[in-house]
């Protein structure tokens, strides 16, 4: 880290700056990240997977990203899942005009969109120096809790440490989650791997996210980064 980078770093416990020193993360820069995925993705257990492609922009200065997916048939089914200037979104559409599906936009489905922005800061790790907006506490040495948000929409997310250090998983008991067509709380948990050095910063180039249903633990995402890059575009 640089003499700004450890001034930055000594507002946070101890547990937390050495994470954002070991991956590398930086104060200075473009204010978010870019990256490009594929991978596959289902509704329930019982449902096929279907692949898909995404871009994906995450905001290292505050709380907000924006996933943008193709998937279906010639990639005619487009979905965007994204947090911006604070509330949640979730659209998917056919051909880009035929709505399929939407989310009112709720603190509850805020709240959602905020465990996701927490839990995949293994991809945007320069916003463990310089997103305020995040609050920290360490529950042992390889676990940490980070959170953000305020009333009705506060999220919080478990952080877990690999033995390197880095973030392998990320866990949160209570995320929204539609169960026979109504939304509830339900555990909710994504996993990290394949970590590269990339630019200067350690990135896991793998995920899957996994729902804890009454009926049992399913994985519903995973998804391989293709193409990462720090940009000046927020």
């Amino acid at each position: 880290m640089s003499g700004q980078d450890d001034v930055l770093s000594a507002r946070l416990p101890s547990g937390v700056a050495d994470l954002a020193r070991r991956l590398g993360a930086r104060s200075k820069g473009p204010a978010s990240v870019r990256l490009t995925q594929t991978g596959r993705m289902r509704q329930s257990a019982a449902a096929a997977w279907g692949m898909f492609t995404a871009r994906q922009t995450i905001s290292v200065a505050r709380c907000a990203f924006d996933w943008k997916a193709r998937t279906g048939p010639l990639g005619m089914v487009s979905v965007r899942d994204a947090l911006v200037d604070g509330s949640g979104i979730l659209d998917v559409r056919a051909l880009g005009i035929v709505r399929l599906a939407h989310a009112a936009p709720t603190a509850q489905l805020t709240r959602g969109e905020l465990m996701r922005y927490l839990a995949e800061l293994p991809w945007a790790p320069d916003a463990i120096l310089r997103n305020t907006g995040l609050r920290w506490r360490e529950e042992g040495p390889d676990r940490l809790m980070v959170g953000a948000g305020s009333g009705e929409s506060a999220a919080e997310v478990t952080l877990d440490l690999d033995r390197e250090g880095r973030i392998a998983g990320a866990f949160a008991p209570d995320r929204g989650a539609l169960i026979d067509g109504v939304t509830a709380p339900a555990p909710w948990r994504g996993a990290f791997s394949h970590y590269r050095l990339h630019d200067g910063v350690w990135l896991p180039f793998f995920g899957e996210v996994s729902w804890e249903m009454p009926a049992g633990a399913f994985t519903y995402w995973q998804g391989h980064i293709r193409t990462w890059e720090r940009s000046d575009h927020d």
